[in-house]
Formats: C-alpha cells, sequence, structure tokens
C-alpha cells in the first residue's frame, strides 16, 4: 500500500493506494491554519484506514522545499515557514515519505497517461498559478523548484507577476465572480488574454510537446479554449510552435496519483 498526501492551501486529500495506484480509500477536509492541528487530523485519519502498513507515502505541498532535508520553506498563502514535513508526517505513518511540490507531481501524473509526448508542460490556475515539467516521465531537476505564477510581465502599464492577474483569485478581484459563474464569451475572451501571454512565455522557454492546464479555472477550457489558441497563433513563429493543450484528465486527483507515482519509483523495490 502507498499513501498520498496533497495538502493544499485550503483542503487536504489524503489517498490510500494500493500497490497498482488505484484509490482504495479517500478522505478531504478542510486545511487547518494551525499546523499542529493539520498533523492532529492527519494522524486521526491515518489511523482510521483500513491498512496502515504502507511501502511509502508521497506528500505535496504549495510551496518550494528542501528536498535533502524534507523541509518545506513554504505553503503558500499558509502562514508556514521552514516546516519539517517529511520528519513530522514520517512519525504519523511510519514508513519513508517523499516530499515534492504540488505542481511537479500533478504534472508527473497527467505525463505518465501521455507516454507518447517527451516533455510535458503542466499548469494549474487556480486560487494561483503554479507549473512543472515533466521530461521522460520524471520531474525535470532544471525546473523543479520554477514559479512560473511569478514571471513578470507587462500588464495594463506596469510589469506585475502574472498570477496576480491570470490566476482564480485575480478573476474574482477583476470580475467578482469565481470562474465556474462566469458565462458570458467578453470575459473568457479577456481571461484567455491573460491566460496565453504568460503561457507563451513558458512555451518559448521550455519548448513543451504538450501543454497540460490543471486547477479550477482550467476546468472551464471549453469556454476559453478558442480564444485562447487564437491568442496564441498571434504570437507563434517557426521557432516557437503552439503544441497541443489539453486539460487535465484526473483534475482532482491529480497531485495525489503523482504522489503515488513518486513514493513508488524512489520506494517501489521495498519488501515492506
Amino acid at each position: 500500500m502507498y499513501l498520498g498526501i496533497d495538502i493544499g492551501g485550503t483542503k487536504t486529500l489524503v489517498a490510500r493506494m494500493n500497490n497498482h495506484g488505484v484509490i482504495e480509500e479517500s478522505y478531504k477536509f478542510p486545511t487547518p491554519k494551525v499546523y499542529s492541528e493539520l498533523l492532529k487530523e492527519l494522524a486521526n485519519i491515518i489511523g482510521s484506514l483500513s491498512n496502515v502498513s504502507f511501502i511509502a507515502a508521497g506528500v505535496a505541498v504549495p510551496g518550494k522545499i528542501d528536498r535533502t532535508k524534507g523541509v518545506a520553506h513554504g505553503f503558500g498563502n499558509l502562514p508556514w515557514i521552514d516546516v519539517p514535513v517529511r520528519r513530522d508526517i514520517e512519525r504519523i505513518v511510519h514508513c519513508p515519505v517523499v516530499v515534492d511540490n504540488d505542481a511537479n507531481l500533478a504534472g508527473l501524473s497527467e505525463a505518465k497517461l501521455l507516454k507518447q509526448y517527451d516533455t510535458v508542460l503542466y499548469i494549474t490556475i487556480s486560487t494561483g498559478i503554479g507549473t512543472g515539467v515533466i521530461t521522460h516521465q520524471c520531474i525535470n531537476p532544471d525546473f523543479e523548484d520554477s514559479e512560473g505564477g511569478s514571471i513578470l510581465l507587462e500588464h495594463n502599464g506596469k510589469l506585475q507577476n502574472w498570477e496576480d492577474f491570470a490566476s482564480g483569485r485575480a478573476i474574482v478581484k477583476r470580475f467578482g465572480k469565481q470562474a465556474k459563474d462566469i458565462t458570458d464569451t467578453k470575459t473568457w475572451k479577456i481571461i484567455a488574454r491573460d491566460i496565453a501571454v504568460g503561457l507563451f512565455d513558458l512555451i518559448t522557454f521550455v519548448q513543451p510537446d504538450i501543454v497540460v492546464l490543471g486547477g479550477s479555472v482550467s476546468g472551464h477550457l471549453e469556454k476559453f479554449e478558442g480564444p485562447l489558441k487564437t491568442e496564441l497563433k498571434r504570437f507563434e513563429t517557426p521557432l516557437t510552435p503552439i503544441p497541443p493543450i489539453h486539460r487535465a484528465q484526473r483534475p482532482e486527483e491529480a497531485v495525489v496519483y503523482g504522489c503515488y507515482d513518486l513514493a513508488k519509483s524512489m520506494y517501489g523495490n521495498s519488501s515492506k
């Protein structure tokens, strides 16, 4: 058995998965604002699982990580700094734990479904914007700490972080609605343009074979896919072709599947 734990800024998902990566039990709960409360909740849930013997666990966090020490330097919109996540969760699950960024892990799991593509650029557009680059079915070490949402772009006459005007949070601030509540095509054209300017920069830099869009905003891709591709085509050159753009196939659980993929790749030969 493997364990996947996706610690998000607003919710946490825990999944018990068999050796083939099939989710057999899962629990979702609001992420507490206090770190010690998170650990208590995890201990209660994991103790209630029907099987508590694990080969390994993968843990996703929404921030930058010291992979050698298993320390999370930040948790996105949560006020937790330099947290020893691996040590703390190993004490609960009693198995090896591997920690990585949530966008990397979501990208890894989606890339496993797209084996025909060598380089996959995964972008989650949700409250913020996160990015992961997967090459040959592995998290690309050259991009493992990339923060695509923080690239600086000109917008309304000044330099701004991309996620400050193209993320779900920015959409609510600008239009007073969440993406799921927006129906008019004019608004979606504006959103598509704002997404396209940052996406093209990433495509130019990474040169992916395919782009996969995840997150709550990308869940409505059918509403802005046309204008997004139109905007990207405006920037296209022979040296920077626009690759296929797909929606994530498992948007709600991509991260925990990536937790499994990474944990199994590192500890799958364990006899436990």
